[in-house]
C-alpha cells in the first residue's frame, strides 16, 4: 500500500481536551500542520472531554459518510488510562454499532526521539533557558500509572545524555512526585547554579500554568511552553499513522 493509498484512510486524532480554549487552539494548530505535511489526508480532531466532537461522535460521523476504514490516534504523550481504557472502550462501542468500519488503533505519540527534538526546540525558543551550569526539569502532566511516569523518567535521562544540561530530572504536575516545584527546589539543594524547566505537555492549559507557577515560585530561570504545533510533533503524528497501517516497524514496543 502506497502513502497515496494510505491517504484514503481518514485519521481521527483524539486529544485530551480542556476547558481552557488555548488548549484546543494549540491542538488544532498541530493538526493543521499535519494536513500541510500530507495534503489529501482526511484529518479529523476529536476530544476525550470538554470539547466537541467526542471521539465516538467523530467515528460515527465518518461511518455515516460511508467510510469503511479509519485510524484512531491517541494524541497523548504517554500511554496511560486514557489510551489503555477510555479510548479502547469507545472503539469497542463503535465496532459493535458500526461493524463495517475497520478501525486501526495507533500508539500514543510518546515515547519518540522526535519529541525530544521538539522539547529542545521549545527550550531554544525560551529566553534564559540555556546558560552555563544549567540543570533541567522535564515537567509532564503525571499519571497514576507508574509505567507512564517511568517513560518520563527515561525521557529525562535521554535529555541528560544529549546535553548540554548538568542534570535532568522528571517532574509531574499531578498524580505523582516530585512536583515541578519540588524538582526545582531539589536541584538547587543539590548545588545547581541555575534551573530551567521544560514543559513536556502537548498544549497550554491548567497543567502548563501549574508547572510554570510552581517552577517560578522555586526560582526557575525559565519555563518553556507546551510542545504544541512544533514540526517534530506533526512528524510523529504521521509516523504513528503509518505505523497503524503497517507501513513502518513499531519501534521501542517494550518501552511503551
Amino acid at each position: 500500500m502506497s502513502r497515496e493509498q494510505d491517504a484514503g484512510v481518514p485519521l481521527v486524532a483524539v486529544a485530551h481536551g480542556s476547558a481552557d480554549a488555548r488548549s484546543a487552539r494549540a491542538v488544532e494548530a498541530l493538526f493543521d500542520r499535519v494536513r500541510a505535511l500530507r495534503p489529501g489526508l482526511d484529518v479529523r480532531v476529536a476530544y476525550l472531554d470538554h470539547v466537541a466532537p467526542e471521539a465516538e461522535a467523530a467515528l460515527r460521523a465518518l461511518a455515516a459518510e460511508g467510510a469503511g476504514e479509519a485510524v484512531v490516534l491517541p494524541a497523548l504523550l504517554t500511554a496511560a488510562y486514557h489510551s489503555k481504557v477510555d479510548l479502547p472502550a469507545v472503539l469497542d462501542r463503535v465496532r459493535e454499532s458500526r461493524p463495517w468500519l475497520d478501525v486501526h488503533y495507533g500508539a500514543t505519540l510518546g515515547p519518540h526521539p522526535l519529541l525530544l527534538d521538539a522539547v529542545e526546540r521549545r527550550l531554544a525558543q525560551t529566553p534564559g533557558a540555556h546558560g552555563a551550569g544549567t540543570s533541567l526539569v522535564l515537567a509532564s502532566a503525571g499519571s497514576s500509572h507508574a509505567d507512564a511516569n517511568a517513560v518520563i523518567a527515561r525521557t529525562a535521562a535521554e535529555l541528560e545524555r544529549r546535553g548540554p544540561w548538568e542534570r535532568v530530572v522528571p517532574a509531574f504536575a499531578s498524580a505523582a512526585s516530585p512536583t515541578p516545584g519540588e524538582a526545582v527546589a531539589g536541584l538547587y539543594a543539590r548545588g545547581a547554579a541555575r534551573v530551567a524547566v521544560a514543559g513536556y505537555l502537548l498544549a497550554p492549559g491548567y497543567f502548563a500554568d501549574r508547572v510554570a507557577e510552581q517552577s517560578f515560585a522555586e526560582g526557575a530561570v525559565a519555563v518553556s511552553p507546551a510542545l504544541g504545533d512544533a514540526p517534530e510533533v506533526a512528524e510523529v503524528v504521521l509516523h504513528r499513522y503509518d505505523e497503524a497501517l503497517g507501513r513502518v516497524p513499531v519501534p521501542g514496543t517494550a518501552a511503551r
